[in-house]
């Protein structure tokens, strides 16, 4: 999806409004309200430059990560209003949960629908929770939920879980990613965030080079799998940047999958379901 006007006006506002947020102030709540796009068909050009970035192939069906790429500017708008109580430029992405009720195509004409669904205190700052609906002529189609941190100063101090040992996944590819990989994905996405974009603008967040997109690295990844229209569920846990340009290993054993930096680092980890095969013998549950 290409940068629209009110995309980038959104873009152009957080950018103004983001350094007179404070992160964490006690007492901040979101904004109620629900930003919503109405039925329209899909622009073929944005598509197609989204599957080619991700690698999807195969099948005419929509990526299951596409849905959250067409209702990004309505994220945005939320996000970027006034009385929305963290910064939106540096968010990082920090997971994401999707269910897909069904196999969707470009021809379907989806309505949008995102709003925000709770704050939470996080060890490195704040984190919000954004939901993501997707309907096909009033029947819920797909709908995601993602958490996006905003990092800061805190006293948080709740114990952490002690995450669970990573398995060990059969490596099965390994991907160069070129410096500009955040500015491409960003054309295709309409994700502009400057962590992605070049070494300077990362560096005022934090970061000694650009990162990868979060959403590119799972939709790649699932890219990757041998039948990806058939992906009923996804969770995708971010647990590490991935620095621009870099090298990445992906390893999967078919439902779980990772994505491996250098050493034992590990980006992302996720896990995947699939709907049975059209024409494949079920026992009768969905």
């Amino acid at each position: 999806m290409t940068s629209t006007p009110s995309l980038a006006l959104s873009l152009a506002r957080g950018a103004v409004t983001s350094p007179f947020k404070r992160a964490g102030r006690p007492g901040a709540t979101l904004p109620p309200g629900v930003a919503h796009l109405p039925a329209a068909p899909l622009a073929s050009g944005p598509l197609a430059a989204y599957r080619r970035i991700c690698g999807f192939t195969g099948p005419d069906a929509l990526p299951v990560t596409y849905p959250h790429v067409l209702a990004f500017p309505l994220a945005m708008r939320l996000m970027t209003a006034r009385r929305f109580p963290l910064p939106v430029t540096g968010l990082v992405h920090t997971w994401i949960e999707i269910t897909a009720h069904r196999t969707l195509h470009p021809a379907g004409r989806l309505e949008l629908k995102v709003y925000a669904d709770g704050l939470a205190p996080h060890r490195r700052g704040t984190e919000v929770t954004v939901v993501t609906e997707a309907r096909l002529a009033g029947e819920l189609v797909w709908e995601s939920r993602s958490g996006y941190l905003s990092r800061h100063a805190t006293s948080h101090t709740a114990a952490q879980a002690t995450p669970a040992p990573e398995p060990a996944l059969p490596a099965l590819a390994e991907w160069r990613l070129p410096a500009d990989l955040g500015r491409r994905y960003g054309a295709a996405s309409g994700d502009r965030n400057p962590i992605h974009l070049y070494p300077l603008t990362a560096r005022l967040f934090g970061f000694p080079r650009a990162i990868a997109h979060g959403m590119w690295s799972v939709a790649r990844c699932l890219a990757e799998a041998p039948q990806p229209h058939l992906i009923r569920t996804v969770r995708a846990d971010f647990r590490a940047p991935v620095l621009l340009p870099g090298t990445v290993t992906y390893a999967s054993d078919g439902t779980v999958f990772q994505l491996r930096g250098t050493g034992d680092r590990v980006h992302l980890t996720g896990t995947t379901t699939l709907r049975p095969a059209p024409g494949a013998a079920t026992d009768g549950r969905s």
